[in-house]
């Protein structure tokens, strides 16, 4: 027994730590910068892909929460408007809150479905089924 508890020890020390919370998923934090009376999202494509939404569902909701004017360039999004970066990732927080992460078991491993006028997050995880806001 004293054998396999140094075998053990060995493999621990060999072992890379992780890095994190212990969380698999993180809310991505939005990547920026001002110029003028715009402000350019420049990881807006990479928060949109690691939610596993359109971008264009994204974009909706962020122009409406902000009250920006705004469009799609390339791999990024443009405000018509100064938003402080803080403000910003508050917002990516209640996307992520109420469009990705299931509400009964905590994963944010959804979709987005819509039946009938009405979307729902399916989990694809317990299989729960919830509705949200259609209207963006």
């Amino acid at each position: 027994m004293e054998n396999y508890e140094k075998l053990l020890e060995e493999a621990y020390s060999k072992i890379k730590k992780t890095e994190g919370n212990g969380e698999r998923f993180e809310i991505p934090k939005a990547e920026g910068r001002l110029e003028g009376k715009k402000t350019i999202i420049t990881n807006f494509s990479q928060i949109a892909s690691i939610f596993r939404r359109s971008q264009e569902h994204l974009q909706k909701f962020l122009l409406k929460e902000l009250a920006a004017a705004g469009q799609k360039e390339g791999d990024r999004l443009v405000l018509n408007i100064k938003v402080p970066s803080s403000r910003i990732n508050q917002k990516i927080e209640e996307y992520a809150k109420e469009f990705v992460i299931c509400k009964e078991c905590g994963k944010p491993d959804t979709e987005l479905t819509k039946e009938d006028r009405i979307s729902f997050i399916r989990c694809l995880a317990c299989g729960a089924k919830h509705s949200v806001r259609s209207k963006l």
